[in-house]
């Protein structure tokens, strides 16, 4: 019988907005002005080198990046510093290095997520259930204050971060360290996720794992709920 569910973050139980907003919003904050042109060319090459962390993988990582981009989930600096040369290897306007650093610090910021619809409706029947709930994620920054400012925080019981670990998923330690919060055997609890790689290394443990499709919010209304079926 599960007793416990662990979720991904990204893709799972929320989404990050679109390229455009994000690059709106960095444009925005550094007071930088593009035309209309000038903004779907950024765009583009943003969403091609997969410069938005939660958003398209890049098609091609620069050969310079490709050690830091593989293990770029096992620090602060690594994520930072991944993802900022991603935004700068697309090519930014001027002052390039200053919207790279308001591009990342946004969406580390609340605004920039969007829980999927039916996110809160599921945790909210798990705690109803008496299912424990963590969150178990490949990401260089805190995302427990996104957790809060969505009103989710007080639904999930244990967080495990890959760069607080210093390890990233599909090692085995990072699921053992979140069943081991939870007080419960891997056999006990089900691992939900977007990535068959990442999110499948539960499988390892000996944890069931299930996996969801990583789309945009509004094309995902209902992704969660063969959950709760599976859980009975």
């Amino acid at each position: 019988m599960i007793t416990g569910v662990m979720f991904d973050f990204s893709g799972t139980l929320l989404r990050i907005e679109s390229t455009e907003d994000w690059l709106g919003a960095g444009l925005a904050a550094t007071g930088v002005r593009l035309s209309d042109e000038e903004f779907r060319e950024t765009a583009g090459r943003l969403a091609e080198y997969g410069a938005l962390p939660g958003g398209r993988a890049p098609r091609k990582v620069p050969a310079d990046l490709e050690a830091l981009w593989h293990e770029r989930d096992v620090s602060a600096r690594r994520h930072r510093a991944a993802y900022q040369g991603l935004a700068l290897a697309a090519g930014l306007p001027e002052p390039a290095a200053e919207l790279a650093r308001a591009l990342y610090d946004r969406h580390m910021s609340p605004a920039a997520w969007r829980p999927y619809p039916d996110t809160a409706p599921t945790l909210r029947e798990l705690r109803r259930r008496g299912i424990a709930v963590a969150v178990v994620s490949n990401i260089g920054w805190d995302l427990r204050p996104v957790f809060r400012a969505h009103g989710l925080d007080g639904l999930v019981d244990v967080y495990v971060l890959s760069y607080e670990l210093g390890v990233q998923k599909p090692d085995p330690l990072i699921f053992r360290t979140a069943c081991d919060g939870l007080g419960l055997p891997p056999s006990k609890v089900l691992m939900v996720g977007d990535d068959r790689t990442a999110d499948g290394g539960a499988a390892a443990l000996g944890c069931p794992v299930h996996f969801v499709e990583h789309l945009p919010v509004e094309r995902r209304p209902h992704g969660l709920a063969p959950l709760l079926d599976l859980l009975g």
